[in-house]
């Protein structure tokens, strides 16, 4: 047989041939097929092996094709079932065998607070659109004020988004790192806390700590360096869900311009009584006295047309003041 099938064209052609004659001789075979003596004697003897002729005294004569080719049939079918079967398993071995390749090359752990420290400022330097944080109090590896990668990329036109846990607004000098930020174009927002540290850049790389805060004493800080994937599709969600429910933190008034009379530092101090800050903390970080802060307040609420604060916080929300 050749290329598999189940008779070869000299098969074919002298099985036909005997289907026309009805029965044949070897030597009137090989006339009509023009065949030399030894070349027709060697097909009938194939064709007879493969039950498709019968020989009866030298004569042979063809017997039909479906009883003797059916079987042979059948079984090339159920082996390339078995070949297809086998085919399937070992594709699915291959696929979980490279995906778990990949996933060596998807998450890279990093141990140690200063190469922590090192690949922040490293995948912020290679930023090129945005850079996305998740700012909780007790920074591991990065204290704002060391930050100064977050300007030069500010400066080529990354947009950052950052949001800060309540606590670090109320940690001394956070509040001034912060508001430099902004000035330099940072959009801050805050919420009273965060699920997890993160930081994402240009939406294909996050970096996000392996061991909880209660856990931090043990040993040295790790995070995962995630790339392209689920997990990493699954952290970009949490964020924005998160940055949707967070309080803006705003300096200014923005390209509307103030149109009510507030400055830039009440509406700073606006935006930190909307997320929570206690007038203390406010004062101290602003520092202002505590005195002060209330004086600023009332003046906000008498410009709302309200008298309590949460009035001035659904207020400040409605006129776009924060």
């Amino acid at each position: 047989m050749q290329d598999g099938s189940l008779l070869d064209g000299r098969e074919e052609q002298a099985y036909r041939l005997l289907v026309g004659l009805a029965a044949a001789r070897s030597t009137e075979l090989a006339e009509v097929a023009e065949l030399t003596q030894q070349e027709a004697d060697e097909v009938l003897q194939r064709l007879q092996a493969k039950g498709l002729v019968h020989a009866d005294e030298a004569v042979f004569r063809p017997l039909p094709p479906d009883v003797a080719l059916g079987t042979t049939l059948l079984r090339r079918q159920e082996s390339l079932e078995a070949a297809r079967k086998t085919v399937a398993a070992l594709s699915e071995e291959f696929r979980a065998s490279a995906s778990r390749r990949d996933a060596h090359h998807l998450v890279e752990v990093i141990v140690g607070a200063k190469p922590l420290r090192e690949r922040l400022r490293d995948l912020q330097e290679s930023a090129r659109e945005e850079i996305l944080w998740f700012c909780r109090a007790n920074p591991l590896a990065m204290q704002g004020a060391e930050n100064t990668e977050e300007y030069g990329a500010l400066s080529r036109g990354v947009r950052y988004r950052a949001i800060y846990e309540r606590a670090l607004l109320e940690t001394p000098g956070e509040l001034d790192t912060i508001a430099e930020g902004v000035s330099w174009g940072e959009e801050a927002r805050t919420l009273p806390t965060l699920p997890v540290r993160l930081a994402i850049v240009d939406r294909s790389t996050a970096v996000c700590p392996l061991v909880r805060d209660d856990e931090l004493g043990i040993g040295e800080p790790t995070a995962a360096v995630i790339g392209r994937g689920q997990l990493l599709d699954a952290l970009l969600a949490l964020f924005e869900s998160h940055w949707e429910q967070a309080t803006p933190v705003k300096l200014h008034a923005g390209d509307s311009g103030d149109t009510e009379g507030l400055d830039d530092s009440e509406r700073f101090l606006l935006s930190l009584l909307v997320a929570g800050v206690p007038d203390k903390s406010i004062a101290s970080q602003l520092g202002i006295s505590r005195r002060t802060v209330q004086r600023r307040l009332d003046r906000m609420m008498a410009l709302a047309g309200v008298d309590t604060r949460t009035g001035l916080a659904f207020q400040a929300a409605k006129r776009g003041w924060i």
